[in-house]
């Protein structure tokens, strides 16, 4: 473990794959390719919504917003996944590792923000359509959107600054693909109770709140399209609502599995937990990106219409 004079940690080692090199390589490929479709399919979404007037709305800029955010979600962590599968056991510094876990954490929690706000937004188009331009205008989503963001930085700037603070004496070796802030905690060699804490109230406000709010929003938008009469506006109702809601189960649905797993007692089993947890995390970081402009264009007449127009 390199330290300067003053017996400060001056980089992190990332594990990863590196006792698979074989993997390493198939993931490499397989990441790669991900990524390029991530940058490709939310580049072509935005490009869509922003030359498509017909798409100036509410609803398409929340998914102009959730595009550009996946866009910075994956270049803050994917390419040092990238280099640490072609270099194995990755050497990043103090200072790198800390940027790195910032700008993932804010773009997480900005994400489980902006898909609260975007839950919102269909509560009011389906059960208040007549006065949905009224009360979704700009003085509404626009400040939606910029709090799912101011949100999402200030929570990141409090957990990276609790988590610089902290003495790192025992090991400096991540059991990760990236900087994530779970596994860097459990290699302080201090009292985390702080952290902890600050985390269980950063859960509260980014996780469990906008959870909350998509699940009531979702209750009125379910219960308003049941009482609508016939089949066909029921079928139309429910899909300006199932690309969001698909979104939504990928999202929280890994996080959840992520998090919610016993932990083994077993330091073998332990070490390969960590190697599946980071497995999932990348499926995580990699795979909704990917899947989020798929899902709304193939769910979307308004999109295909926009993307023919353009070609």
């Amino acid at each position: 473990m390199e330290r300067t004079n003053d017996s400060m940690l001056t980089e992190f080692v990332l594990v990863g794959l590196s006792a698979h090199p074989k993997l390493q390589t198939v993931f490499f490929a397989l990441v790669l390719w991900m990524y390029l479709m991530i940058l490709l399919g939310n580049g072509i979404l935005i490009s869509v919504i922003i030359c498509d007037s017909h798409l100036h709305t509410p609803m398409y800029f929340f998914l102009c917003n959730l595009s550009f955010l996946d866009i910075c979600y994956t270049s803050s962590s994917v390419p040092l996944i990238l280099d640490s599968f072609l270099t194995g056991r990755k050497r990043v510094s103090f200072s790198g590792c800390m940027v790195q876990m910032f700008l993932s954490f804010a773009m997480g929690a900005t994400e489980c923000v902006l898909l609260g706000m975007m839950a919102l937004d269909r509560y009011v188009a389906i059960c208040y359509p007549l006065r949905y331009s009224v009360i979704m205008s700009k003085n509404a989503y626009l400040p939606m959107a910029a709090g799912s963001w101011v949100t999402g930085l200030v929570d990141s700037v409090v957990q990276t600054s609790l988590a610089m603070q902290l003495p790192f004496c025992t090991s400096n070796v991540i059991n990760h693909f990236v900087c994530e802030i779970l596994a860097i905690l459990k290699l302080a060699c201090a009292d985390i109770s702080i952290n902890v804490i600050s985390m269980a109230g950063s859960n509260l406000i980014v996780l469990v709140m906008p959870l909350l709010v998509i699940s009531i929003s979702y209750i009125f938008i379910v219960t308003t399209i049941l009482r609508i009469p016939s089949t066909k506006g029921k079928r139309k109702a429910f899909s300006t609502c199932s690309a969001h809601l698909t979104v939504v189960i990928i999202f929280y649905g890994t996080i959840f599995f992520m998090y919610a797993k016993p932990k083994s007692k077993s330091s073998v089993d332990a070490d390969n937990q960590d190697i599946i947890e980071a497995l999932i995390s990348l499926f995580y970081g990699v795979m909704a990106p990917m899947l989020n402009p798929l899902i709304y264009s193939l769910r979307n007449k308004d999109v295909k219409a926009a993307v023919k127009n353009m070609v």
